[in-house]
């Protein structure tokens, strides 16, 4: 199967490149890679075109920053893998977690996978107290909402079957894309299943 990876990026000019080498090394190989540059001011869009554009296959520019939600919504309708996943540019996930999250896909368990910070018994990193407090209360909201029951609504690890996500008509712009995205998926009773995985 061939794994289409978006990477939404703005103002990333200290990470862009090593992402991108990142999801070179990552073990999945028959993979494409989409840069979505949102409007960046600070240098990122210059390496973009100079260093970087003949390391991937496609890179869209946004006129000015939209939003991850936006940027995101363009990477989606340019992909073309069998699976599609979000890969954010500030190097907190490791793409040689990409097996994990799709492998729910591959073996045809899953129509969705999102990765999860806090499931699992593999060690893990601790992050702050009051951002897990708010980030339980989001996903506890959500999973009453839509009646599945995640541990991570907020996490950037999501991977989707490419016709479903490109059946999704997104309209969040920015950061509303994650509650927005889970509740549809979840609308249309797809298989979602929950890895945990390690951030930096």
């Amino acid at each position: 199967m061939k794994l289409t990876v978006i990477i939404p990026c703005f103002n990333e000019v200290s990470t862009i490149q090593q992402v991108v080498d990142a999801v070179r090394q990552s073990p999945v190989k028959n993979c494409e890679i989409i840069i979505v540059d949102d409007g960046s001011t600070d240098g990122t869009r210059e390496i973009l075109k100079q260093d970087i554009a003949s390391q991937v296959d496609q890179i869209i520019y946004h006129a000015k920053n939209q939003g991850k939600g936006s940027a995101l919504r363009s990477g989606f309708a340019a992909a073309t893998g069998d699976i599609v996943i979000v890969q954010d540019a500030d190097l907190e996930y490791d793409p040689q977690e990409f097996p994990r999250m799709i492998d729910p896909i591959i073996s045809g368990k899953a129509d969705v996978v999102f990765g999860s910070r806090f499931q699992g018994g593999a060690p893990h990193r601790v992050v702050y107290y009051w951002h897990m407090v708010g980030n339980t209360f989001l996903t506890t909201l959500s999973n009453m909402l839509t009646n599945i029951n995640l541990t991570d609504m907020e996490t950037c690890y999501k991977a989707f079957r490419r016709e479903i996500i490109q059946s999704i008509r997104i309209c969040e712009n920015r950061f509303g894309f994650e509650p927005e995205i889970t509740a549809k998926v979840a609308k249309l009773n797809c298989r979602i299943y929950e890895v945990g995985i390690l951030t930096a």
